[in-house]
């Protein structure tokens, strides 16, 4: 029988109880073949090779391909973007070294071009494409380059003497392709979508974070530290709203600290309204999955908010809205870890992992430290617990600058990972989940699995 203080709970809890939309996915692929294609030779500075079939990228000699493509027609945000090639039938085409791919300036003739007078590479490497084998196609995302309709200039440059050729438009279907897939993904209530400590007027790593976002369906849930320094009005407009602003209608986010160096967070609860939960509390819950899980978004600010001890007013309220839910699996998430190899754990949130503990839920996503961090199941007090405990992650890695340092391993911790942005992908099935980490463009670390409710 639920108790009485649980019962007087409970239109408190309703009424921090959202509901989400569940709109389609709807995506088109679009295909741009070269309108330009050549490449260019150090050994013979002042030759044009317009016309080859073939595209030659190495090294001593130098020898970088040139490719442009018209992008027009797009309606649609970009949600992907990949250069296809494919190498050429012969059998010396391949290498050890694909090639890495650069944005070059635009304003270069195919008939004309020399070594002499190439175009240099602008910004930073776009990807690069590993050992390749002859006559065979590849594939390297390249949608920071593509934010719409224009012409995109790349180069392709090698280090390695071992060349590769690739087919170029001369060669007809096989020759390069810009694949770009665009649409407005939409909420799959089966899917969490979390990263924390996100977007800056100083960092493009919150652009290319968004763009995974872009090319996924799901529930958007930041982790606190949406927007810095200070969570004000003006960045929430300036440095989060062009990035992962731009799924605003399908985000359920968590605060941070650093919206509350602006007085009371208003800065956070004016930009998500109704979506932050009740303004000053920003505790609330929805669920997923048709109803099998139970999502509790908490506060740990708790010095802001009257405390998260044992009765305060955010833990009746999470223990009442527990009592009250009727799924099976239960996730959390918040800012501050409980758990952290990384430093900066809050032993003060104990509570409320404590009352999640109780009512057997599964797992807490959390932010704070800038890394990634999975445990095993445990105890409110670390002790490993494969049959009750919750599993919890920190994913830190949104955009901000990262911390790659782990000085004292925590107990249970399973993996760790400094070095990288991205997203934490939670499928959330019947009486299962599976995580993913989805890494930016360029950065190869993931990592998968899977477990199930109690």
């Amino acid at each position: 029988m639920k108790s009485l203080r649980a019962c007087a709970f409970v239109l408190t809890v309703l009424a921090a109880t959202l509901a989400v939309p569940t709109p389609a996915l709807a995506v088109t692929t679009s295909v741009f073949h070269a309108t330009r294609d050549t490449y260019v030779n150090s050994s013979s500075p002042a030759t044009n090779y317009n016309d080859q079939r073939q595209l030659a990228v190495a090294g001593d000699p130098d020898r970088i391909a040139y490719l442009a493509f018209a992008v027009s027609g797009l309606t649609a945000p970009v949600l992907r973007a990949w250069l296809r090639l494919r190498t050429s039938n012969v059998s010396h085409a391949g290498s050890p070294n694909g090639g890495q791919v650069y944005r070059v300036a635009s304003a270069w003739s195919e008939s004309t071009v020399t070594y002499a007078d190439r175009p240099g590479a602008t910004g930073t490497e776009l990807g690069r494409f590993g050992r390749v084998r002859p006559n065979s196609v590849y594939e390297i995302d390249v949608t920071a380059a593509v934010t719409g309709n224009g012409v995109l200039s790349l180069g392709i440059y090698s280090i390695s003497p071992d060349g590769v050729y690739y087919d170029s438009r001369e060669a007809g279907a096989t020759g390069p392709q810009l694949i770009v897939y665009t649409g407005v993904p939409g909420t799959d209530d089966t899917v969490l979508l979390a990263a924390g400590d996100i977007a800056s007027c100083a960092t493009e790593r919150d652009e290319q974070t968004a763009r995974v976002l872009d090319g996924e369906a799901g529930v958007v849930t930041p982790l606190g530290d949406v927007v810095y320094e200070k969570g004000t009005p003006e960045e929430f407009a300036n440095c989060y709203d062009p990035t992962w602003g731009r799924h605003k209608e399908r985000t359920r986010p968590a605060v941070g600290n650093h919206e509350y160096l602006t007085p009371g967070a208003t800065g956070y609860y004016g930009y998500f309204g109704a979506a932050a939960g009740p303004p000053g509390k920003g505790w609330y819950s929805y669920d997923l999955a048709g109803g099998q899980w139970h999502v509790v978004v908490l506060n740990s600010n708790c010095s802001h908010i009257g405390g998260c001890h044992a009765g305060s007013e955010q833990e009746q309220w999470l223990r009442a809205d527990l009592a009250a839910s009727q799924a099976r699996c239960t996730v959390a998430y918040w800012h501050h870890p409980l758990f952290a190899s990384g430093g900066r754990a809050r032993h003060e949130v104990r509570p409320l992992y404590q009352a999640l503990y109780d009512a057997g839920a599964e797992v807490v996503l959390t932010g704070h430290n800038h890394q990634y961090e999975r445990f095993a199941p445990q105890s409110p007090t670390g002790a490993a617990d494969p049959a009750r405990g919750i599993r919890q992650f920190v994913v830190g890695t949104g955009g901000r600058s990262l911390q790659p340092d782990f000085p004292d391993v925590a107990p249970n911790s399973e993996v760790r990972n400094g070095g990288v942005h991205g997203v934490l992908k939670l499928t959330l099935l019947d009486d299962q989940y599976r995580w993913r980490f989805m890494p930016i463009a360029g950065q190869s670390f993931t990592e998968v699995g899977t477990g199930i409710c109690h």
